[in-house]
């Protein structure tokens, strides 16, 4: 059923889901939702199995108009979102009728918004997964970003008897100083002093910063002399950490496939969330972790959610908002366990 007519598309809008894995030997990169708790987040939040599509929102969100009955939930950056005019808060599902006009206008914190449909954005699977690789001009909406006239999709689903937010106490604050933990390496025999440069240095975010990755600005991070510029060219992963030739940091993300500059660190992918919602300008830090310390992270956000899946997430009635719900002491010991990790 048609779901959204897009009047206004935004700076840079695309549909994505949890990505497609399996090619990248063919080249073909995962992609996917940048900041995956947000993304995982909205779907809860309407009822929607994790996987579902949504559109990801990038500096600024356009407008919608709701061409059929349902519910949404916006999660991640703050876009000041109204419907209809009325300020509408992220982090919780709202029921919209059709004629109503969603706005979603520029970024005030974070970087990224998700907006979640009941039943996911409905368009054609490619190779196991809707998202949309504008640099091969495939899945999502026609391979592309999102233009004024489109008409999205939905999905079949239910709307909600009750509407389902997360309390205040729990949702991301984004700031301009982030700290993202980092293994060292696999690389990291290339560098000595220069892994002392890497972890204790603040860089700044450049404006060269979108889904295939960050460049970084800050002091020159040295590889070991008489060691080479650059390796062959291997199979790179989210989170991964370039130093090309000048010595500035490149984060990589969802859309590469190969590269072959020394990688001398990789983000934790509990961390990934983090430079998604990061903007020209704002600063990052990198802590040296273990593996161990990553599988553990890891492990804590999966239970995060396994434990939302078990819980009655529905606002009652008598109910004021960000009260009588997420409130067994089960979920509260988990949540705060995965928000002082992440």
């Amino acid at each position: 059923m048609k779901a959204f007519n897009v009047v206004e598309p935004g700076a840079y809008t695309t549909v994505q889901d949890r990505g497609r894995y399996g090619f990248q030997q063919f080249g073909v990169p995962p992609c996917g939702s940048l900041d995956s708790f947000a993304a995982d987040m909205a779907n809860l939040l309407v009822g929607n199995l994790k996987n579902e599509a949504l559109l990801e929102f990038t500096f600024s969100g356009g407008l919608l108009e709701v061409l059929c009955p349902g519910d949404i939930a916006i999660a991640g950056a703050d876009m000041e979102a109204t419907i209809n005019d009325r300020p509408v808060d992220n982090w919780c599902s709202c029921p919209v009728l059709p004629g109503d006009r969603i706005r979603l206008n520029q970024v005030k914190t974070g970087c990224r918004a998700y907006l979640a449909v009941t039943g996911g954005i409905d368009v054609p699977l490619v190779m196991g997964s809707r998202s949309c690789y504008t640099g091969a001009k495939f899945g999502g909406f026609e391979g592309r970003p999102l233009a004024a006239g489109d008409l999205l999709d939905r999905g079949g689903g239910t709307p909600l008897a009750r509407p389902r937010a997360l309390p205040g106490e729990y949702i991301p604050r984004y700031g301009s100083d982030i700290v993202l933990r980092a293994i060292p390496g696999p690389q990291d025999d290339f560098f000595d002093q220069g892994m002392e440069t890497f972890f204790t240095s603040r860089f700044t975010v450049s404006n060269r910063a979108n889904r295939m990755g960050y460049r970084l600005q800050g002091d020159p991070v040295r590889q070991k002399p008489g060691m080479p510029k650059s390796i062959i060219s291997e199979p790179s992963l989210p989170g991964g950490v370039q130093i090309p030739e000048d010595g500035q940091p490149i984060i990589l993300l969802a859309e590469q496939t190969v590269g072959g500059y020394t990688k001398i660190a990789t983000v934790i992918s509990a961390d990934i969330p983090k430079i998604a919602q990061a903007k020209p300008g704002e600063r990052i830090a990198f802590q040296r972790v273990s593996l161990d310390q990553a599988h553990a992270a890891y492990r804590k956000r999966r239970r995060f959610f396994e434990t939302l899946h078990t819980m009655d997430l529905e606002v009652k009635k008598s109910d004021t908002m960000g009260e009588g719900f997420f409130s067994s002491d089960l979920f509260k010991q988990r949540i705060q366990d995965y928000l002082l990790q992440a």
